[in-house]
């Protein structure tokens, strides 16, 4: 594993609908990376004057956050492919990759499939498959949607996106943050699952993020029904259960604010 030192940064942001405000820094070899949680599924890493962004959802709002360098974008549902953020986190030079699903729904972003690897603004980046094992409905088949490997400030973050511990996640390798999804529907990646893949990676620091489906159904929509999961396990049990599987595994497990409160 990369060791890295943590510290805390706290900001206070003033509005209704305002991106969490709390933002963990890490150091690496080349210095100090910032990490903001966006609702739900994505976030900001910045290093010096680098901006990454992935899967940036606006529906509780930017606030907060940079302009970004490069945009990474993990699959085409709403919460992860949103034009409008995109648009009002990006400049004139600022590039977008996604996976080839993504492609009408934002024309002038870049395609980048799962293997592939580029370099953009000195940031290496790799797209690793992201895809279901067990079958049902929402369905994310194997080649379309990407997780990605991030190399910034001589550290390696690894979004997983939506995908179960398959064997492309399995071979990632050194990996310093993780960003690992948890209860994902019709039972994937349970608090055990995702616990038990985290544990193969190894990373330093671990995120849990879209584990919390109800909460995204009632940002999109405040009448959604916020629905359950297949245990009956709250969220909250989920999140506890994910921690004390990795209890003694000298991994740290961080709780980044993915999940603003809904107005």
């Amino acid at each position: 594993m990369n060791k890295v030192r943590h510290s805390l940064a706290l900001c206070l942001c003033f509005a209704a609908t305002a991106i969490p405000a709390l933002a963990d820094t890490v150091s690496g070899p080349e210095g100090e990376i910032e990490i903001t949680a966006i609702t739900h599924n994505g976030a900001q890493l910045v290093h010096g004057d680098l901006v990454v962004t992935v899967d940036p959802w606006g529906v509780m709002g930017l606030e907060g956050l940079q302009t970004a360098d490069l945009i990474l974008v993990t699959d085409n549902p709403g919460h992860h492919l949103d034009p409008e953020a995109i648009a009002a986190l990006s400049d004139a030079d600022t590039v977008v990759l996604m996976p080839a699903n993504s492609r009408q729904r934002l024309p002038h972003g870049m395609v980048i499939e799962n293997g592939e690897e580029t370099t953009i603004a000195g940031v290496r980046i790799e797209a690793i498959a992201a895809y279901d094992i067990i079958p049902g409905a929402p369905e994310h088949p194997m080649g379309d949607a990407n997780g990605y490997v991030v190399t910034l400030g001589g550290l390696r973050f690894f979004f997983a996106g939506v995908t179960e511990c398959v064997d492309e996640v399995k071979a990632v390798r050194d990996i310093a943050v993780a960003f690992m999804p948890m209860n994902i529907p019709v039972g994937r990646m349970t608090p055990a699952a995702a616990a038990e893949c985290t544990r193969l990676l190894d990373p330093d620091v671990v995120y849990l993020y879209h584990y919390d489906q109800g909460y995204a159904r009632r940002a999109a929509n405040p009448d959604a029904d916020a629905g359950g999961l297949v245990d009956g396990m709250t969220i909250r049990e989920t999140l506890q259960a994910f921690e004390r599987e990795l209890a003694s595994s000298g991994i740290e497990v961080r709780r980044g604010e993915f999940y603003p409160p809904l107005p």
